[in-house]
C-alpha cells in the first residue's frame, strides 16, 4: 500500500510539474514557481496556484493557461529544440494539427506528430551558412569595386581638368580666329570698294599682297612652290597654255619656292604690272585681288567654324561629366561602376532594361519601348539609404500620372536584374542584385542560441 501511495505521489508530482511548465519560455518560468497563489502577469488578479493550466481562463491576459486552449488571448510557447522557438495562439493547442515542430502543442490529442525540429534546423543552418558564404564573397567583391570606384573617380576628375584646360585653349583660339575673320572680311570690303572706285588695286598692294600669297599657297605651308605657280598663274595673252617649269622658276626668281618676303620682290611685282601673267580666273571674279581677299575671308570663316564646333563639343563633354560626377555614388564611390551600364531581364512578352543613374525602360515583342522612369534619388532607410533607388517621371499612364520604378538592391556575388513586378498599375518594383549592396553584419539572425 505504501509503495502504491509513493508511486501515485511521484506520478502526481510529475503531472503537476509538466502541467504547470508546459507552454512557457525559459524567460517566463520565474512566474510559475510552485507556491500557494499565482499573480496574473498583467497584475490584474491573484488566483490559487492550483488553477494554473486547469483548462479554465482566470486571468485577462491568459497567463494562467499557457499550456491549454482555455484563454482566447493566450499564447503557447513552442520550445522547438534544434530549430527556432516561437509562440502560437493557445487556440491551436490540442486541435489535432501539429503547429510546433517538436509536437509539444498536441500533448493531449489523437494527432500523431513527429519531431521535425532537427531536420528543419539542419536546413535552416545550411541556408544561413550559404547566405553567410554569399555575404563573405559579396563583401570581398565589394571591396574590389570600391577600389575600382576610387580610381575611376580620380580618372574622371583628371579628365574634367584636362577638358577644362582644352576649353580654355580653344577659347583663346576662338578669339584669335574671330579677329582674323573680322580682318579678312574688312580687307575684302576695302578691296571691293577700291575696285568699284576704278582702282586697279595697286594703291592697296601692301594690304592685298598677303591675300594673293595665301591664294597661291594652296597647301598653306607658308611658301609658294613651282607646282603651285603652274596651277594658279597663266599668261595674259594665252590663258589656256600651262606655264613651263622654266617659266614658273623665272617668276619665282630662280628658286623652287619662295616665302612672303621674297614673293613681294618677285612674283608680286610681275602680277601687279599685269602685262605678262595673271592669276587664273575663277567664276564670279575677274580681279585677282578681290579673289584673293574673298578666298582669305572664306578660309578664315571655315577655320573659325571648326574651332567653334570643337569648343562646343568640349563644353558639352564638360557639362555631361559634371552631371555624372554630381551623382551620389555611395560613401566610397562603390556604385560608380554602374554608371553607363545597362541590365536586361525578360518577363513574359516584355524586356525590361535598367540603366542605373539613367533610366528604366520596357519593350514589348513589337519593339515598342516605354519609359518607366528616369533617375531620381536614393530612397533607402536611414540606416542604409543606398538600399533603394527611385526612377520617376516615366511616360504618362492611361489613368493619369506618370510611370515610376522602385529598385531594391540586394546582396549577391554578381550584378544582375533579378525580378520585375507591377503591384499596381504603372508602379513597378525591381530586385537588383549586386555585391556593392552587401552590408557587414555581426551575426546572421536565424537559428536560436539554444541550438
Amino acid at each position: 500500500m505504501r509503495f502504491q501511495v509513493l508511486v501515485a505521489a511521484v506520478f502526481w508530482s510529475g503531472f503537476v510539474d509538466s502541467r504547470k511548465v508546459r507552454g512557457i519560455s525559459s524567460s517566463y518560468k520565474r512566474f510559475y514557481k510552485e507556491r500557494k497563489s499565482f499573480l496574473c502577469i498583467d497584475g490584474s488578479k491573484i488566483i490559487p496556484f492550483e488553477q494554473v493550466n486547469d483548462d479554465y481562463c482566470d486571468c485577462e491576459d491568459g497567463s494562467d493557461e499557457p499550456g491549454t486552449s482555455a484563454c482566447p488571448r493566450g499564447r503557447f510557447y513552442c520550445t522547438n529544440l534544434g530549430f527556432r522557438p516561437h509562440y502560437i495562439p493557445s487556440s491551436r493547442v490540442n486541435d489535432g494539427i501539429c503547429d510546433c515542430c517538436d509536437a509539444s502543442d498536441e500533448y493531449n490529442s489523437p494527432a500523431h506528430c513527429q519531431n521535425t525540429c532537427w531536420n528543419l534546423g539542419q536546413k535552416e543552418r545550411a541556408y544561413v551558412e550559404g547566405q553567410m558564404r554569399t555575404l563573405d564573397e559579396g563583401l570581398r567583391l565589394k571591396q574590389q569595386l570600391i577600389e575600382e570606384g576610387v580610381l575611376l573617380w580620380r580618372e574622371k576628375q583628371a579628365q574634367l581638368r584636362e577638358l577644362q584646360q582644352v576649353a580654355e585653349d580653344l577659347q583663346i583660339k576662338l578669339e584669335e580666329h574671330r579677329r582674323r575673320k573680322h580682318e579678312a572680311e574688312r580687307l575684302k570690303e576695302q578691296t571691293l570698294k577700291a575696285l568699284e572706285a576704278g582702282d586697279s588695286g595697286l594703291r592697296h598692294q601692301n594690304r592685298t599682297v598677303t591675300s594673293i600669297f595665301q591664294l597661291l599657297d594652296s597647301d598653306k605651308d607658308g611658301s609658294i612652290t613651282v607646282d603651285e605657280v603652274k596651277a594658279k598663274v597663266v599668261l595674259v595673252h594665252d590663258e589656256e597654255r600651262l606655264l613651263s617649269e622654266d617659266e614658273a622658276l623665272g617668276l619665282l626668281g630662280g628658286g623652287h619656292q619662295i616665302d612672303l618676303t621674297k614673293f613681294r620682290r618677285t612674283l608680286w611685282d610681275v602680277l601687279t604690272r599685269g602685262d605678262s601673267v595673271k592669276i587664273k580666273d575663277t567664276p564670279g571674279s575677274d580681279d585677282p585681288h578681290l579673289e584673293a581677299a574673298d578666298k582669305a575671308a572664306e578660309w578664315e570663316a571655315t577655320n573659325l567654324k571648326k574651332v567653334e564646333e570643337a569648343y562646343e563639343t568640349v563644353n558639352m563633354e564638360i557639362s555631361d561629366l559634371r552631371k555624372k560626377l554630381a551623382i551620389d555614388y555611395g560613401t566610397d564611390w562603390e556604385f560608380l561602376f554602374l554608371n553607363s551600364q545597362c541590365y536586361k531581364l525578360q518577363v513574359y512578352e516584355y524586356i525590361y532594361t535598367l540603366c542605373p543613374f539613367n533610366q528604366v525602360t520596357q519593350k514589348n515583342t513589337a519593339g515598342t519601348e516605354v519609359s518607366l522612369g528616369t533617375w531620381g534619388m536614393w530612397a533607402g532607410t536611414p540606416k542604409n539609404q543606398y538600399s533603394q533607388m527611385v526612377y520617376e517621371n516615366g511616360e504618362p499612364c492611361w489613368q493619369g500620372g506618370s510611370r515610376t520604378t522602385t529598385v531594391t538592391l540586394t546582396c549577391g556575388t554578381e550584378t544582375a536584374l533579378r525580378s520585375v513586378k507591377e503591384p499596381s498599375k504603372c508602379q513597378y518594383i525591381m530586385d537588383f542584385q549586386t555585391p556593392v549592396a552587401c552590408q557587414p553584419v555581426l551575426k546572421q539572425r536565424g537559428v536560436h542560441s539554444e541550438l
